[in-house]
C-alpha cells in the first residue's frame, strides 16, 4: 500500500516519529562525556555526595533548559529550529549571528571533537598510521590569538575522522529517514551498552556502596569549593549537551507541535536518569580516589568485574556512543544554514533539497568541509571549551525569548506552556548570565596567570569564541545590501 508521505512547503519530508525524535535527542546528549568527564569531575570536588549531587543540579537546569524550549518548539514548527525561533524572538541580526556561531563553532566543532574521539579508541583495537616527529613538525600554522597548528600531527586519527564525517554525511546525504533510522539504531546500541555496564557492576559484587560516602577533600590546594562546582558544572553540561538538537528539524517531525516537545521532555529526562545510574556504578567499583585517578574511568570500573574483556567492551561502547552522536549532529546541524539561505541571509545554494532524497544536499556537504578543517587543525580542546561557552550564551538569550514571545506574540496557539512559568525560564536565564560571566572570568584569570596545560594555546578562550561569532557581522550585512539590490 503507497501512502502519501507529508511534505512540508520548503521540499523537506515529514517522516520522522515521536520515537525517532526520543532517539535523536537522546543520541545527540549521549556521547563521550559519560565516559571522560566523571573522573575529572571527581578531582575537582573530591566527595561522591557532590559529584552526585552536581549530575542532579546539572540535569536540572538541563530539563529546565529543555521545558522551557518545548513550548517555543509546540509554536513554531518550521527546519532551522532555534535559527527560527530567535528570528521571531529578536530579529535577523540575532538570528543570523547564532546560525553564523552554529557553522564556525559549536555545531561543527562538535561533531569534529566527538569523531575524533571514536578515532581515538578505534587505536585499543588496532594501532593507525602517524608521521615521525620531524615530519609532523615540518608544517605548522601560527595563528594569532590561538596558537600554533599542526596539521600533520596524529595523521592516522585526523584521517580516520575525516572519512567517518565524510561518510556520515554521505548516510544523511541519502534521506532524513536513513540518517534517522541509522541514530536510533546506535543510540538503541549505546543505551543498551550502558545498561549492561549499571546492570552488571551492581550484580557483581565487586565493589561497595560504602563508596557513596568519603571523607576525601580536595585534590589542589590552590582550588576552592565555589571554583570546584564551576568547573564540575561545566563538564556536567558538556556530557548533557545537544538536547536541543531535535528543533533543527522541526518541520521534518510528523506532529512536530506534540512530538518535539514531547521527544524533548522524555529524551532528557531519560539521559539524566542513565547518567545517575553511571555515575552510581562508578562510584560503588570504584571509591573515590581510585577514580580522581583513572584516566579512563569506565574502562578501569568495567575492568573490575570484566577482567581483561573490560578494556575492550568500554572502547566498543565509546566508539557506538560517538559514532551515533556524530550522526545525530551531523543530521540536525545542516538544518541550520538550509533555513538561514531560505531566508536568504546565507548563500542560496545552501537552501536547496535534494530533488531525489528531500535533504539538504549541500548545507551538509558544505558543513562536511568545515568539519574536516576543523579535524586537520587539531586545536579540539579549545574548540570545546569555546563552544560551551558559546552555545550557552544562546542558551539564555533561547530561554528569555520565551518571555519576549509571551509579550510579542500573545494570542498565538501554545500546544505546550512551560511547567513553572515564569520560574522555570527565569531560573535558567539567571543561571546562564552566571555561568557565562563566570565562565569569562575563569578564563582572564587563567589568562593573566599563565595558567595553562603542556601544549594548550595561550589564548582567552571564552574571548576567541565571542571573535568567531562576530566575524559573522560583514557576512550579515553583505546579504543584507545583496537582498536590497535585488
Amino acid at each position: 500500500m503507497n501512502k502519501k508521505r507529508l511534505t512540508n512547503n520548503k521540499g523537506l519530508v515529514q517522516q520522522l516519529g515521536l520515537f525517532t525524535t526520543i532517539t535523536i535527542v537522546i543520541g545527540a546528549m549521549i556521547g563521550s562525556g559519560i565516559f571522560k568527564k566523571p573522573a575529572v569531575m571527581a578531582s575537582q570536588l573530591g566527595s561522591p555526595e557532590l559529584l552526585l549531587l552536581i549530575w542532579v543540579i546539572a540535569g536540572v537546569i538541563t530539563l529546565f533548559g529543555a521545558l522551557t524550549n518545548t513550548e517555543i518548539a509546540g509554536m513554531i514548527s518550521e527546519t532551522g529550529g532555534q535559527y527560527v525561533y530567535f528570528e521571531k524572538m529578536y530579529g535577523e541580526f540575532i538570528a543570523f549571528l547564532y546560525g553564523w556561531a552554529m557553522l564556525a563553532v559549536v555545531q561543527t566543532g562538535s561533531i569534529a571533537s566527538i569523531t575524533y574521539i571514536f578515532a581515538e579508541y578505534t587505536q585499543f583495537f588496532f594501532p593507525l598510521p602517524h608521521f615521525s616527529k620531524e615530519i609532523e613538525n615540518s608544517l605548522i600554522i601560527f595563528i594569532p590569538f590561538i596558537g600554533e597548528v599542526t596539521p600533520l600531527a596524529n595523521i592516522g586519527v585526523k584521517s580516520l575522522t575525516i572519512l567517518v564525517v565524510i561518510f556520515l554525511t554521505t548516510v544523511n546525504y541519502l534521506g532524513v529517514k536513513f540518517g534517522g533510522g541509522l541514530s536510533a539504531f546506535f543510540t538503541i546500541m549505546k543505551v543498551s551498552a550502558i545498561l549492561f555496564l549499571v546492570i552488571f557492576g551492581f550484580a557483581s559484587g565487586s565493589g561497595s556502596f560504602n563508596n557513596f560516602t568519603s571523607d576525601l577533600t580536595f585534590q589542589s590546594s590552590n582550588q576552592t569549593l565555589f571554583f570546584g562546582i564551576i568547573m564540575a558544572l561545566s563538564g556536567a553540561f558538556w556530557a548533557y549537551d545537544g538536547w536541543n538538537n531535535i528543533t533543527y528539524i522541526s518541520g521534518e517531525v510528523k506532529n512536530p507541535r506534540r512530538n518535539i516537545p514531547l521527544g524533548l521532555f522524555i529524551g532528557t529526562s531519560i539521559v539524566i536518569i542513565v547518567y545517575l545510574l553511571v555515575n552510581l556504578v562508578y562510584l560503588y567499583i570504584l571509591p573515590i580516589d581510585e577514580m580522581v585517578n583513572s584516566k579512563l574511568v569506565a574502562s578501569d570500573a568495567a575492568a573490575k568485574f570484566l577482567g581483561v574483556y573490560g578494556g575492550a567492551f568500554i572502547a566498543a561502547a565509546v566508539m557506538i556512543s560517538t559514532f551515533g552522536t556524530s550522526n545525530g549532529t551531523i543530521m540536525v546541524s545542516a538544518r541550520v544554514y538550509y533555513a538561514m539561505s531560505q531566508k536568504k541571509v546565507f548563500f542560496d545554494l545552501y537552501g536547496r533539497t535534494h530533488p531525489k532524497f528531500h535533504t539538504p544536499a549541500n548545507s551538509l556537504v558544505f558543513q562536511a568541509v568545515w568539519t574536516s578543517f576543523l579535524v586537520l587543525s587539531g586545536t579540539f580542546d579549545t574548540l570545546t571549551d569555546m563552544l560551551i561557552f558559546v552555545s550557552w550564551i544562546f542558551y539564555g538569550l533561547g530561554a528569555y525569548g520565551v518571555f519576549v514571545l509571551r509579550k510579542k506574540m500573545p494570542d498565538h496557539p501554545r500546544p505546550y506552556k512551560v511547567i513553572g512559568y515564569p520560574f522555570v525560564p527565569a531560573i535558567f536565564v539567571l543561571f546562564s548570565i552566571f555561568f557565562v560571566a563566570f565562565t569569562l572570568y575563569s578564563d582572564l584569570l587563567n589568562f593573566i596567570n599563565n595558567n595553562f596545560a603542556p601544549g594548550e594555546p595561550r589564548i582567552i578562550k571564552s574571548l576567541f569564541g565571542l571573535l568567531l561569532v562576530l566575524l559573522g557581522v560583514p557576512f550579515y550585512f553583505y546579504f543584507k545590501y545583496k537582498n536590497k539590490k535585488m
